[in-house]
């Protein structure tokens, strides 16, 4: 082992961001390995110490010494008293010695079985690091390229970034498409990170369109008063490809938080609209309290009283008879998001 290794391995860590221990470690093992093949000596009794400083790697088998060839049980691990003395004349029965190994004189099969370690070791280091990155950006979001399409499953494949060697796929699958939407392969879309994992063919990412979190991100980059916190998304209820309602809130008294998310001539809201392909969104000014806040959700309805119930889960909300079905919403749409935003169980009756 040469200078140049040592240094070859600095350069590894330098392009591609594996620690130099990591390596070492896996070369340890890939020598261990590579002799075993040759020798059929147990990995126990094979040591291997690498001394980046120095820039060198020492190799030994360790020995237990025994009397006789009688006492041999395992010929692989054991010298008599002689064997052990042509190694080191300080050998003692019950003792060990250690026979250092020339690694250069390794044969064609042994060195071909250390190069397969070190390789494996380097894409299973890369996948980790790739699997790590990808785990920091789960809860946000991406911008990625349509690959392809599975026409079998629907699902469609996305590269996020940094998809270095093709083993990684962000993973759209159908029930995470916007009904309506069409995916196309060359496609850039916007998507939110679900989770991350690992998987044989390397780290995979699985990606949302119609997930609520799609929409808090787009809103905290369209909105700066949600990005710098003075205005809070305090909830979202979605139907993707339909219908979202988000409540917020603003920290500062003297900031309108609707008006901040809506933006002037209702162009910040237009932008989020435009990327969800059209899908209804309505804000809603949050409050503590919880009358207000149900009658605020149910908008566009008007609404004539809240009325909580006993086991503070539970209210009746009174409309005009001519917003029944406003309040309800198509197929019970509005109704459902609002008990969903609010978390409230909500019957809703007409004032007749």
């Amino acid at each position: 082992m040469n200078p140049e290794f040592f240094d070859a391995i600095a350069q590894i860590e330098q392009e591609k961001g594996i620690p130099q221990d990591y390596m070492l470690d896996r070369i340890a093992q890939a020598l261990t390995a590579a002799y075993r093949r040759t020798s059929g000596v147990d990995d126990e009794k094979v040591v291997v110490l690498t001394d980046p400083k120095e820039k060198t790697i020492t190799m030994f088998v360790q020995y237990d010494v025994v009397a006789e060839i009688e006492d041999l049980e395992e010929p692989d691990s054991m010298l008599t008293i002689d064997e052990a003395r042509a190694i080191d004349p300080n050998a003692e029965v019950g003792g060990v010695v250690r026979k250092y190994i020339d690694v250069s004189k390794f044969g064609r099969i042994a060195a071909q079985t250390a190069k397969q370690v070190i390789i494996q070791g380097i894409r299973e280091a890369e996948r980790g690091m790739m699997l790590r990155e990808y785990e920091s950006k789960t809860h946000e979001l991406v911008s990625g390229t349509v690959l392809r399409i599975n026409q079998k499953n629907g699902n469609a494949y996305l590269d996020i970034g940094n998809n270095r060697d093709g083993a990684t796929d962000a993973v759209l699958p159908p029930a995470e498409q916007i009904a309506g939407e069409t995916v196309r392969e060359g496609q850039r879309i916007r998507v939110y990170v679900v989770e991350a994992r690992a998987t044989t063919r390397g780290p995979q990412v699985m990606v949302s369109r119609t997930h609520p979190g799609l929409v808090k991100r787009l809103f905290e980059l369209e909105v700066p008063e949600i990005h710098d916190g003075t205005v809070e998304i305090k909830s979202i209820a979605r139907e993707a490809g339909s219908r979202t309602k988000i409540a917020v809130w603003a920290n500062d008294e003297n900031v309108d938080p609707i008006g901040s998310c809506v933006g002037p001539k209702g162009a910040r809201v237009e932008h989020i609209v435009d990327e969800l392909g059209g899908e209804k969104i309505d804000i809603i000014k949050y409050s503590d309290s919880p009358e207000e806040y149900i009658a605020a959700a149910l908008s566009p309805a008007e609404v004539v009283s809240v009325e909580m119930l006993e086991d503070g889960k539970s209210c009746t909300v009174i409309v005009p008879a001519d917003q029944l079905s406003l309040a309800i919403g198509k197929e019970g749409q509005n109704a459902r998001l609002v008990a969903r935003l609010t978390g409230f169980k909500i019957d809703i009756k007409p004032a007749e």
